[in-house]
């Protein structure tokens, strides 16, 4: 297998199975339910331009509604690579184009949010704060959000050098999900170098 392969196995494969398997484990009696009475699970999967899980989802939930956001705007988010990728892979079929701040859905419509090694791309902190205010809102209070990301630390320091600095630390996500009143539910390192962190509705962060 080639170098890319390699790094998708172990930066977007393993990750994604590890985060299915946990809201797999969470929600199988909620999706046999709610399949029974003929109501869709409702799953959001946000992206900043670049979609490599969507058909992942879409396969392990296949009894759900798969609803795809991408929030990338081209004059705010401007990360050179984002742009590229655009370029060399096309959007999941379906796919809604939003903004951070308004991601353009019911309140209280989602069972499942994903937002997987994205989020770091809003690179203004008020604008990563309302970002978070609107999942608080999309999501049910029985449901949970799923943040993969690299973190601003030694070991993606080793991995990235100087590129590590596109992170942000743990610290500096907590303050986030803190203004965005959302409570970690659980924190999970996947791989040395990601982290998941699972989010509720409501209450305090600490």
């Amino acid at each position: 297998m080639g170098f890319g392969f390699n790094l998708f196995f172990i930066f977007i494969l393993i990750p994604v199975t590890v985060i299915l398997l946990l809201a797999w484990l969470s929600t199988k009696k909620i999706i046999y339910g709610k399949v029974v009475g003929f109501t869709w699970l409702g799953i959001i999967n946000i992206n900043a331009g670049f979609d490599e899980t969507s058909v992942i989802l879409g396969k392990r939930f296949m009894a759900a509604e798969l609803i795809v956001l991408d929030f990338y705007d081209p004059l705010i988010h401007t990360e050179v690579s984002i742009k590229r990728a655009r370029k060399a892979y096309p959007a999941f079929p379906g796919t809604r184009n939003v903004t951070s701040d308004n991601l353009q859905l019911e309140e209280n419509s989602a069972d499942k949010i994903f937002v997987i090694l994205s989020a770091h791309e809003i690179r203004n902190k008020e604008e990563r704060i309302r970002f978070f205010k609107e999942l608080k809102r999309l999501i049910k209070p029985s449901g949970q959000i799923f943040i993969v990301e690299h973190l601003r630390d030694k070991v993606n320091f080793m991995a990235y050098s100087i590129g590590f600095l596109h992170f942000y630390s743990k610290s500096t996500w907590f303050e986030v999900f803190q203004a965005a009143e959302l409570k970690i539910q659980n924190e999970i390192k996947i791989t040395p170098f990601i982290s998941t962190f699972i989010l509720e509705k409501n209450g305090n962060t600490f």
